[in-house]
């Protein structure tokens, strides 16, 4: 098995190699042979990564500490589905997951071209292969998951009790698609800045491909924070660690591109600009991979220190290197063909959005860097904590809000003050009422005032949007309600699921905001029938239960719960010890309903038999999940493949059916 793996890498990084050369050699001398010849070599890398995967998976699974890597994360008593998910708890392991997903993207996009995007194509697979090279050298000399242990042994490290979770098995695979999957539109760029055929043609081949990568990455953002808040025992989803922030930055550009695209799509304007999304979108998703991989950042996911730094820090300024020198010899083929016509404009809004994001992501690599530059320039290692990130995010963020309710009502090229007002009426009117009653009702704050009200604005004007489209529908189309709403969503499919997309990111406003600005916190010792209040919640210990096992000591707290004189039920926070990892882990226990998270962590016990609990009360911490579903379902919507327009008919259209589809289409407004 061992040896079979070890081969299986030679030959995915021997076939790669030859799918770059045989491409570039196809390219420079119109060989029709050799770019085939590269497209299989491509298919038998992901035949042999595919291999090498399985094997390491298995290895894992059957415990053989033969292999290194299966030493260092798992023990006889670990659950097979973590011994499997232990593939990427390492740093070889999720290298190989990151190798064998760029060959199965790469397998499946020469498949969807094999008839299109000819001349772009040989361009895509160099680039892919270049970046597969990089991380099939790692594995083959650097990092090789099938590296030997050398000596014999019967029990293994076992897997970080941190990661003893479910969320272990898909936050960081959705992380990885998400990563990887930008590696596709940004191999269109650079194939498309090659070629100079710079028109909207590249971004309507992988239109899906940057929502699929978007998609996933913000599955794994919210599994991230799912994840952090059920399981690291601090009372909160985001900690502005660094590898948080790494998964996050790539999201926030990626985000700026999708808008950025509809402008290029619709004016023809931003193209430099969009080029250089994507391009800064992919170089974080490799800056990303640095940061978890070296071990550079001090952050809880993150491995120890490694060698990978260097290495990852080289091709980093490579890839920066050779897209910037594309990007500015191409500057005269990018420059839009038409201009911004008027501040108040569709255009100008998705600019400024596009604006604030990329700040946003500037501040965040910033903060998450400072400690490495600091360190570089004065010998110290200056880490800057949450404040300073939430000073700068908590402003932008409220910016964003307001400009996500702008952008829809606001028309293409020039829209008229009259049009504006018109538009604006009544999510103004329900901005001033929310912001009326949120003062009444206590709220002075001006971050969390503005942050709820301006939710309410947005979400008025996506109902409008809603109202509109379907009240012109029943009117020219003679639909009822339902219908109406039902034909208008599916035709413009990827409107209408954009503003499925905002709600949900809206709910996520709204509970982060809840949850940061109204939250309650209590520390007590308590003996056994004491009680402790807080807020509305009375809670009274019970006792604890003790026990042990070969692998974990266990020490758990009953408390009853009762809200507003009404028993809930039982909490049970805990703390564990972990024998093999010499580890301790806090269970935290959560009572959850949309309203608020009674959040309840176990500090721990004195002599005495009394224990240290800590209670938070967490508003509409609810809201931010059920707004990440939200958010999930109208991509998905989005995404999904149009209805197959029905052949053309040489029946003419009577003349007043024909006048109510163009006041119809006046009314709704033309697909974005």
């Amino acid at each position: 098995m061992i040896i079979i793996g070890q081969i299986s890498l030679a030959i995915a990084l021997a076939m790669t190699f030859f799918a770059a050369i045989a491409s570039i050699v196809g390219i420079k001398n119109r060989f029709g042979q050799f770019l085939e010849s590269g497209r299989r070599a491509m298919f038998s890398s992901f035949a042999a990564l595919t291999i090498a995967m399985i094997l390491l998976g298995t290895a894992l699974v059957e415990k053989d500490y033969n292999l290194k890597y299966v030493a260092e994360h798992v023990s006889n008593s670990l659950p097979s589905f973590y011994a499997f998910s232990s593939l990427w708890a390492g740093q070889a392991g999720s290298l190989l997951l990151w190798a064998w997903l760029l060959s199965l993207f790469a397998s499946i996009v020469i498949i969807q071209n094999k008839k299109k995007n000819l001349e772009l194509l040989p361009y895509v697979i160099a680039t892919l292969s270049g970046i597969l090279i990089f991380f099939l050298i790692l594995l083959e000399f650097v990092t090789n998951p099938f590296e030997i242990l050398g000596f014999t042994i019967t029990q293994g490290n076992g897997l970080n009790p941190l990661l003893q979770n479910p969320g272990m098995i898909f936050h960081p695979p959705s992380l990885y698609l998400g990563y990887v999957g930008f590696s596709i539109p940004f191999a269109f760029a650079i194939a498309a800045l090659i070629t100079r055929k710079l028109d909207s043609d590249w971004i309507r081949s992988t239109r899906r491909w940057t929502l699929f990568a978007w998609l996933f990455l913000t599955i794994g953002n919210i599994l991230g924070a799912k994840w952090a808040y059920v399981e690291l025992g601090w009372g909160g989803y985001w900690g502005w660690d660094p590898v948080e922030n790494a998964s996050f930055m790539p999201w926030l550009v990626g985000t700026a591109f999708l808008h950025s695209i509809m402008v290029q799509e619709k004016k023809d304007m931003l193209k430099i600009w969009n080029v250089s999304l994507i391009v800064i979108t992919f170089l974080l998703t490799i800056l990303g991979t640095f940061i978890t991989r070296s071990g550079v950042i001090a952050s809880v996911h993150s491995f120890g220190e490694s060698n990978l730094g260097p290495l990852f820090m080289t091709f980093l300024g490579t890839l920066i290197l050779w897209s910037g020198y594309l990007i500015f010899t191409r500057r005269k083929d990018l420059k839009s063909r038409y201009h911004l016509d008027a501040i108040l404009s569709r255009e100008t809004s998705f600019l400024f959005n596009n604006l604030i994001l990329i700040g946003a992501a500037f501040a965040i690599l910033w903060g998450t860097l400072f400690p490495i530059i600091s360190e570089a320039v004065r010998g110290i290692k200056i880490t800057v904590g949450p404040p300073f990130f939430d000073t700068i995010t908590v402003p932008i963020g409220i910016a964003l809000i307001l400009l996500t309710g702008i952008c829809p009502l606001i028309s293409w090229r020039k829209a008229s003050v009259d049009n504006f007002l018109r538009n604006f009426l009544i999510p103004s009117f329900v901005f001033i009422v929310a912001l009326i009653t949120f003062i009444i009702l206590g709220v002075h704050d001006i971050y969390p005032l503005l942050s709820l009200s301006l939710s309410l604005f947005v979400l008025s004007t996506i109902f409008l949007e809603f109202y509109r489209g379907t009240a012109a529908r029943m009117k020219y189309n003679g639909e009822n309600i339902i219908l109406g709403l039902s034909n208008l969503i599916m035709k413009y499919r990827r409107r209408y699921g954009g503003y499925i997309v905002h709600i949900g990111m809206i709910l996520i406003f709204i509970g982060i905001t809840g949850s940061t600005s109204f939250k309650t916190e209590k520390e007590q010792l308590l003996k056994k029938g004491d009680t402790m209040k807080i807020n509305n919640y009375k809670l009274t210990f019970l006792g604890t239960d003790e026990y042990q096992t070969s692998t974990v000591q266990n020490l758990t707290a009953s408390l009853r719960i009762e809200k507003d004189g009404k028993y809930i039920g039982i909490a049970s926070p805990s703390k564990e010890y972990y024998f093999l990892q010499k580890q301790t882990q806090t269970e935290v226990s959560i009572t959850s309903n949309l309203e608020e998270d009674l959040y309840l962590i176990l500090g721990g016990m004195d002599s005495n038999g009394a224990v240290n609990i800590k209670a938070q009360i967490n508003p509409l911490v609810g809201w931010i999940w059920w707004g990440g579903y939200i958010l999930i379902g109208g991509t998905l919507f989005a995404m999904w493949p149009p209805r197959k327009k029905k052949k053309r008919s040489d029946t003419l259209i009577p003349q007043n059916e024909f006048d109510a589809k163009v006041k119809a289409k006046e009314l709704i407004g033309n697909e974005v």
